[in-house]
């Protein structure tokens, strides 16, 4: 067997143990030891080697082990000696509670060969506890009318302990009126009775203080006490008395609710419940009582509102009762005071809650005043502020008109709170406050008014249709629809403005949007009315003048004016072989549409057929010789030159200047070898320009005379209409400005005249003056 149990698995190993521990359980029989309880740990309960028949050692070399059900281990057993011992403390109370007997059941297993031993252990009761109550004192109310022999159960004593260690008996202290009787559950616990020796008297001992004990069997016995306290209810023998029979008592009518009128008193000579009064009020006279009586201090407080000139007179009946049931009477007789209790009364007969503004003696309301009481105290005066525009006027007896003073203006003050205060003449004096509130509705008498008179709007040109380019907004003071405003787009009166097409305004928030791309170029600036209308019955409307600026953007490239370049033959320049270095051979003349910095524009030399032999200045555009001009350098020549605007992003535009190199202006033109064949149509064609450019001169002569002439007049008639003037001003710090003065030679600026209704875009004549072209001209 034992080599058979030493090959399984140890898993299959301990599920057999376990079997034969449950077979061994049912079929042995037990050894069994008996200890009390409260032993300290280490005790030696018996030595199991001994008590079994094994030597001394045996159960180390076998494996002794001891098994217990509860994974706590209360016992140790010592293989060395075979001792069984404690390892802790044993409580009986807490391992086995009220199960009688205790005991600690566990197997000892020992292996090769394998045995299994069953060990109960009995834990004897030791007397460790006390009897205890639960209640530190017991109270009974025993009336004085039981006769003797009357029994009254007693809560019984707790003991932990078990049989003759738990309470035995009971007693309680000596006593002439109780004794004590202790009998058996059906379980065996013992109970107390409380039983009653002699007839009780509480006149001559109201109340008896007893101490209960309870006694256990142990050796020596413990104890516990309670306090009994006996209560001797009294009998009810005696009825209440009032002090007086008739109480008088004097209420003025204008007491507040709750106020003490009279207090009552009634007393009973017996005790307890019975000797406890409470009173009540029955009614009198036939009338509802305003009067209320607590219940236990007999106090009578007012309940409602007195009236004198209701009840002069109230006729009350109390009503004393013990705890028994025996009732005692009085009557209290209460006069009412007069007094001036009644403040004045307003009565509203009509109310206009809103009048309209600018109406003069409106009338707000029509009311009446009233006072119950008599005399003085019924005379009444009415009154309102001083510093309201509204006055009372008196109509007939105790009736009041409240109208407007003057016409009202809702704009200075939409809302008037009044109070109408009514004052008696009684002593002391009472009043009455009635208030009104009055609203000014609302008359179309405030136009629109617009936050600017003249509103300035910036456009970008070139913008987006339907752009937002700003908003115009007005105010009007009234409210309601008399306040909400319509915008509109008032009638130009320029007939060359196409102001439907050009703007559009939101009717409801006055925002405008331009309804097409707009072109500095062409407008630089327009002006038209908006119109705001609000929705009152007649409507009233005004208007403010905005402007609208269109600002340049840099949309137009530089256009050469000279030399032409849709000419049917290109323009060709003389210059003498023997001209200087810096020799002006002629200039190149540009404009750009656009303004500001986006028409500053610069020069510069793009491409030559011989570079480094001419030169172009940067700032006006003069094509200048950059050196001495030899007999090596060909006689031809073609420039072209970029004209560039200081825009953002730059536009530029080139043109292309031939010039022709001769030895003095009296030679005659020379063509180019490959030109030969044609000489003699060159010639005509010479003569016929020659021919075209004087008429044309003469005629562009003659139009700047008759132009200037013109303007000068209108300039002295009409001064706003237009401006005259010479552009003079210094280019950007990126132009060269080979002169040093930072401006245009004086004797190449250009004259521009501006019509009134124009841009600085618009130029309405340009006179360019070329002295040197004019002495080369001349020469030849």
């Amino acid at each position: 067997m034992q080599t058979a149990l030493a090959k399984p698995p140890q898993k299959r190993q301990v599920i057999f143990l376990a079997m034969l521990l449950f077979l061994w359980e049912a079929d042995s029989e037990a050894i069994r030891y008996s200890i009390p309880e409260e032993i300290e740990s280490g005790y030696s309960v018996a030595n199991l080697a001994k008590d079994l028949g094994l030597r001394v050692g045996e159960l180390a070399t076998r494996g002794a082990q001891i098994h217990h059900k509860d994974s706590k281990q209360l016992l140790q057993l010592d293989v060395k000696t075979g001792n069984l011992l404690l390892q802790e403390k044993l409580d009986r109370e807490v391992l086995c509670g009220a199960t009688e007997p205790c005991v600690l059941h566990f197997q000892l297993l020992l292996e090769n060969p394998v045995q299994l031993f069953q060990v109960d252990v009995h834990l004897t009761d030791v007397n460790d506890h006390s009897p205890e109550f639960l209640d530190r004192e017991m109270i009974l109310r025993i009336p004085e009318s039981l006769q003797p022999g009357s029994v009254f159960a007693l809560k019984s004593a707790q003991d932990l302990d078990m049989g003759s260690n738990s309470v035995q008996n009971y007693i309680i202290s000596p006593n002439s009126y109780f004794r004590v009787a202790t009998h058996n559950r059906g379980d065996g616990r013992k109970y107390p009775e409380l039983v009653l020796g002699k007839a009780l008297d509480r006149e001559e001992e109201p109340e008896l203080s007893l101490t209960l004990t309870a006694l256990d069997g142990g050796a020596p016995p413990r104890s516990g006490t309670v306090t009994v306290r006996i209560e001797v209810i009294d009998i009810n023998d005696n009825a209440p008395e009032f002090l007086q029979s008739l109480y008088e008592a004097q209420v003025p009518e204008n007491s507040p609710i709750n106020s003490l009128v009279l207090v009552v008193s009634a007393r009973d000579i017996d005790a307890g419940t019975y000797g406890r009064v409470s009173y009540s009020l029955l009614e009198g006279d036939e009338v509802s009582q305003p009067f209320v009586i607590h219940e236990k201090t007999g106090e009578i407080h007012l309940q409602r509102a007195l009236d004198f000139e209701a009840t002069r007179h109230y006729i009350v009946e109390i009503e004393a009762t013990d705890g028994g049931g025996l009732v005692g009477k009085c009557t209290v007789a209460i006069e009412v005071v007069d007094v001036n209790d009644n403040a004045p009364e307003l009565t509203m007969s009509t109310l206009s809650s809103s009048i309209p503004e600018n109406s003069p003696e409106a009338v707000v309301a029509i009311f009446s005043v009233s006072d119950p009481d008599s005399g003085d105290n019924g005379r009444m005066v009415c009154s309102i502020e001083n510093d309201l525009p509204f006055f009372l006027k008196p109509a007939f007896k105790n009736f009041y008109t409240l109208a407007t003073e003057r016409p009202l203006d809702r704009e200075s003050r939409a809302e008037y709170n009044i109070t109408i205060t009514v004052t008696d003449l009684g002593s002391p004096r009472l009043n009455t406050e009635h208030n009104i509130t009055v609203l000014i509705s609302d008359v179309n008498d405030n136009v629109p008014d617009f936050t600017q008179t003249t509103y300035t709007l910036l456009v970008r040109e070139n913008n987006s249709p339907a752009l937002h380019i700003g908003s115009v907004r007005a105010t009007d003071r009234d409210s309601g629809t008399n306040a909400q405003i319509t915008y509109s787009l008032l009638p130009t009166q320029d007939p060359h403005l196409p102001l439907a097409s050009l703007v559009s305004i939101n009717a409801d928030n006055g925002q405008l949007f331009a309804l097409r791309a707009l072109d500095f170029e062409a407008l630089q600036a327009f002006e038209f009315h908006v119109g705001a209308t609000d929705h009152g019955s007649p409507a009233l409307s005004s208007q403010a003048l905005v402007r609208v600026v269109v600002l340049d953007d840099n949309d137009n490239s530089p256009f050469v004016l000279y030399p032409m370049q849709n000419a049917s033959a290109p323009c060709t320049e003389l210059a003498p072989r023997a001209a200087e270095q810096g020799y002006l051979v002629t200039k190149v003349v540009a404009v750009d549409r656009d303004s500001g910095q986006n028409a500053w524009l610069s020069y510069q030399l793009l491409k030559a057929t011989e570079p480094g032999l001419f030169g172009v200045w940067a700032h006006n555009g003069e094509v200048r010789t950059a050196r001495l001009l030899s007999e090596r350098d060909a006689a031809r020549h073609r420039l072209v030159v970029l004209v560039k605007d200081n825009g953002e992003p730059p536009l530029s535009a080139s043109v292309t200047l031939h010039v022709l190199l001769v030895d003095g202006f009296s030679q005659p033109y020379l063509p180019l070898p490959e030109e030969a064949p044609e000489r003699a149509q060159g010639d005509s064609l010479t003569v016929y320009l020659v021919i075209a450019l004087a008429s044309v001169s003469s005629l562009f002569l003659f139009s700047v005379l008759v132009f200037a002439a013109v303007s000068l007049c209108r300039r002295r008639r009409a001064a706003p209409l237009g401006v005259c003037s010479v552009r003079e001003g210094h280019f950007p710090g990126h132009l060269v400005d080979i002169s040093g003065t930072g401006t245009l030679s004086q004797s190449y600026q250009y004259e521009v005249c501006l019509a009134g209704n124009s841009g600085s875009g618009e130029f309405k004549f340009l006179k360019p003056i070329f002295p040197n072209l004019l002495l080369q001209n001349t020469g030849n």
